[in-house]
């Protein structure tokens, strides 16, 4: 397809101070969850054992499959299950959705292997988790189990910046958003009343905390990913091997929120594009933003790029694109008002 690429005009406003910063993780990153841009780095792409992060993905698959509402027959599969648990009993009745409950907020290693049997089986799920990843991008990532325990020598690997990419793919759920975040549930089914609280600690000391998951074996040590939003910023940390992560991801929230301010590259009201062939009739369909320190500013540009062979206008047209150092970061379609 031929293309005509012209200027695009972008203004920007805003002064930001930046600073340096240590963390005592092995490995560690701190991502804008919009615009996927890494505002923090330590080893991002170095595998390590996750641990019970690995029940992101088992939520995902459970969320996925438009069974939450089921009723879940607990069978004796439950029986192989040790560490965090929520203790639900053979013969007991609870939905899909209370098991998501238990999985992410009590880390319940029983009923990750309860929704595994309930969606098919070890294999066929297992299979589902790396198919899933791969197709979220997560490319050196290999789950071998439901919940992250690593004591058969069978553990799940990820990376600092693939378990980003999965925290940035769920948070794009609504359920799992809901879930994720709860502080507080009671949960009753046919045998039992439950009463848990997230183990997420930054729920309840982090007031921009949006949601999260822990992980801990004596293997992979201590593994957290976690979210939070202010203002119109929402990022994602993920540590891996640090004693006092808690601390520390509100110590990188801090640093993202104070240093880097979300900047409007396209305004779909205010579209300025020269060109003659269309002129006042070309939009878009949202706003694009990019966070940046005030420093950053004239590393953005953009280009316009229009298709010569336009079928039919309610396509697209062409595109916006814009570039961070010569980089591409984003592009937005351009469509023809009727």
């Amino acid at each position: 397809m031929k293309k005509i690429i012209i200027s695009l005009i972008t203004f920007f406003s805003f002064i930001l101070n930046i600073c340096a910063i240590t963390v005592p993780s092995n490995n560690a990153i701190l991502i804008d969850s919009d615009s996927g841009r890494i505002l923090y780095s330590k080893a991002i792409n170095e595998k390590h054992l996750i641990a019970s992060t690995t029940k992101i993905m088992t939520a995902i698959l459970a969320i996925e499959s438009g069974k939450l509402d089921d009723i879940v027959k607990i069978n004796e599969s439950v029986l192989k299950s040790h560490g965090s648990g929520i203790y639900v009993s053979v013969g007991e009745k609870i939905s899909l959705r209370h098991l998501v409950y238990g999985l992410l907020l009590r880390s319940g290693n029983d009923a990750a292997i309860a929704i595994e049997d309930y969606l098919g089986g070890h294999e066929k799920f297992i299979i589902k988790m790396n198919n899933k990843a791969k197709e979220i991008g997560m490319k050196n990532t290999i789950f071998n189990n439901v919940h992250g325990l690593d004591d058969d020598e069978t553990g799940n690997y990820s990376t600092c910046y693939d378990m980003a990419l999965l925290m940035r793919y769920a948070n794009n759920l609504y359920d799992f958003r809901e879930i994720d975040s709860t502080k507080k549930i009671v949960v009753e089914t046919d045998m039992k009343t439950y009463s848990w609280t997230n183990k997420n600690k930054l729920l309840f000391s982090y007031k921009y905390a949006t949601g999260g998951k822990t992980g801990y074996t004596t293997k992979a040590k201590r593994t957290l990913v976690t979210s939070a939003s202010k203002k119109n910023m929402n990022l994602i940390i993920v540590t891996f091997n640090d004693k006092d992560d808690f601390n520390t991801h509100k110590k990188l929230y801090e640093y993202g929120f104070s240093n880097y301010k979300n900047y409007l590259i396209i305004n779909k009201d205010k579209i300025k594009i020269k060109t003659t062939k269309y002129k006042d009739k070309l939009y878009v369909k949202n706003n694009y933003y990019y966070p940046m320190t005030n420093n950053e500013r004239d590393n953005i540009t953009t280009s316009v790029v229009l298709y010569k062979n336009i079928v039919n206008i309610t396509d697209e047209v062409g595109y916006i694109e814009v570039f961070y150092k010569n980089e591409s970061v984003h592009k937005e379609p351009l469509y023809l008002k009727k």
